[in-house]
Order: C-alpha cells, then structure tokens, then sequence
C-alpha cells in the first residue's frame, strides 16, 4: 500500500508489525495461519488476499489440496450463514415462509422490513 507509507507512515509501520506478530510465532505453526488466512480472505471476498495467502500457504509447506479444503471450509460456512442471518422477526424468516398457518406478526402488504 504504497499510499499508505507515504500519507500515514506510522499508520503502515502499525499494520506491518501487525501482521508481523500475528504470522510470525505463536502456537499455531505458519502452514495453518496461512490457510486460515485463505479461508478469511474467501468470506472477505479479497481476490488479491485468497491469492497471496495461498502462495504464502504453499512456501510454508501447504498443498493445493489443503488449500482447496480451506476454500471449502469458507464456503460451507458462508452457505450456512445464509440460513441462520434471518432471525430478526423473533423466529427464522424461513420458518414463517414455510410452516403451515400464515403469520399474523407481518404487515399486510408491505413486502419487507423497510416499510415500503
């Protein structure tokens, strides 16, 4: 980010050792923070981040299967994500569509929660 070392270089050098001290040591070996990052990088929809962290993930030992796996893992966690996010009316949104009698907590004809 060479804008930010130029406009806010302590700002930069703060991420830098960021980064440094989450990556390097720990408890957690470089291979596996690495494809965590891969996995992190696919739900926060960064092609440049799924890219560098897989190449990263790879000189630290990781195969392309173990990367396809951390793929993966993002994914069945985003489609699962789809199925629990609709709890805002006290009661899934998916099961007021489909159980049997109508609810009667919805406005009619407002289609959404905006009120339009």
């Amino acid at each position: 980010m060479p804008f930010m070392k130029d406009m806010l270089p302590e700002t930069s050098e703060a991420f830098d050792k960021l980064r440094d001290t989450i990556f390097n040591g720990g408890e957690i070996d470089r291979k596996t923070k690495e494809l965590i990052a891969v996995a992190c990088s696919v739900l926060m929809r960064c092609q440049f981040c799924v890219h560098t962290h897989s190449q990263r993930a790879i000189a630290h030992g990781a195969s392309k299967k173990e990367i396809a796996e951390a793929i993966s893992i993002a994914m069945f966690i985003a489609g699962g994500t789809q199925l629990g996010w609709t709890n805002d009316l006290g009661k899934s949104a998916y099961d007021l569509i489909f159980e049997e009698k109508k609810s009667e907590e919805l406005n009619e004809g407002k289609g959404c929660s905006c009120g339009q």
